[in-house]
């Protein structure tokens, strides 16, 4: 077994020490999700991925995924919302010219930047929602981006928008109404969901804004979203991982406080299930179907450990500010997160399974 880097150990026992304990603050309330957002900016740790020569840490992906599976554990909100900048970071760092890089890498990891990301409508079928359309003006960016997490903590976002050749063209936008020459931004107030609200989610629409070929961040071939969606498949599962881990935690706790052996032996059962699904989602090997079984199963777990702990909470997990009800609400989020017709197809097959 290959030993974490030393950085990644201090960055976990952060996560544990000071974003665990406000997890049910986080949920709900903004500025609880703006400390928590401090506690990695402050010590330039919002960027994991980036590369040394841009100023570190360049985790390694089996270390990054540790990282967000204990993001997910200690909160589910925080773990949602971090994970778009990083993504940024990651995709940025992976693609972006060498200009872009040399501008905006060294500046992403202590929050003097920080970015979303609005790229989801790039796997609907059908007519693109989002558009570029190369002009003698420039290039017009016309549509509607459904998810950007982040308003009020993030001031730009990279959009996703398809040319008129099929291929994927991403720059960066700022995230806030704005009405410019170039074209108007118009960005919704946060939407009221079940889960995650203080991580402030809204909608996007954009109205010819132009941008020059020198504002383009990078350019991705037609059908790319789907080669990077089966590639990603494992790397998501990791936060349904750390939601099941949180309900189990929740189980656990439980369990201390009430004498009652079915509550160990129930977190006995479920801790070695998943500890299985853990070692297939985590196995690099794997392809194909079984990266779908593994993000299906770890999906079904992070339900199943998440109701766990509400029947072993009793009423008390009614109340909207208990663990039990936030971890059960965050299962629901981490079951469609990034979901594409394969995931959500395996997910309904495993659930339909019949258990005896």
């Amino acid at each position: 077994m290959i030993c974490p880097e030393p950085i990644l150990g201090d960055i976990l026992t952060l996560l544990r020490d000071e974003i665990a304990p406000i997890a049910n603050q986080i949920d709900r309330d903004p500025e609880a999700m703006r400390k928590a957002l401090a506690v990695l900016t402050q010590r330039d740790l919002m960027a994991l991925r980036r590369p040394k020569e841009f100023g570190g840490p360049a985790l390694s992906e089996s270390d990054f995924r540790l990282f967000q599976e204990e993001c997910a554990r200690c909160s589910g909100a925080f773990a949602f919302l971090q994970t778009q900048h990083q993504s940024a970071v990651t995709m940025m760092a992976k693609w972006g010219s060498d200009s872009l890089k040399a501008e905006i890498l060294p500046q992403m990891g202590n929050g003097e930047r920080l970015v979303g990301i609005g790229f989801s409508q790039l796997r609907r079928e059908g007519e693109p929602i989002m558009t570029a359309t190369p002009t003698c003006d420039g290039i017009v960016l016309q549509g509607h981006v459904p998810w950007v997490t982040g308003w009020s903590f993030y001031s730009e976002f990279l959009v996703g928008a398809q040319l008129p050749d099929g291929r994927a063209l991403f720059t960066l936008l700022p995230l806030a109404t704005t009405e410019k020459e170039r074209g108007k931004i118009r960005v919704s107030q946060p939407m009221e969901l079940a889960a995650m609200q203080g991580a402030q989610t809204v909608v996007v629409e954009i109205e010819d804004w132009i941008i020059s070929d020198d504002e383009v961040a990078f350019l991705k071939r037609p059908g790319w979203i789907r080669e990077n969606d089966m590639i990603n498949l494992t790397l998501q599962a990791v936060f349904a991982l750390g939601c099941a881990r949180a309900g189990l935690d929740v189980l656990l706790a439980a369990a201390e406080k009430k004498p009652n052996p079915v509550l160990i032996r129930a977190w006995e059962e479920l801790t070695e299930e998943l500890d299985a699904c853990r070692a297939m989602v985590m196995d690099q090997s794997i392809a194909g179907d079984k990266k779908l079984e593994a993000r299906a199963w770890g999906i079904d777990l992070a339900v199943r450990c998440a109701h766990a702990g509400v029947a072993a909470s009793s009423g008390a997990a009614n109340s909207l500010h208990h663990s039990a009800q936030r971890v059960y609400r965050e299962a629901l989020v981490f079951t469609v997160s990034a979901q594409t017709t394969p995931i959500m197809e395996a997910t309904l097959k495993r659930l339909s399974l019949v258990r005896i």
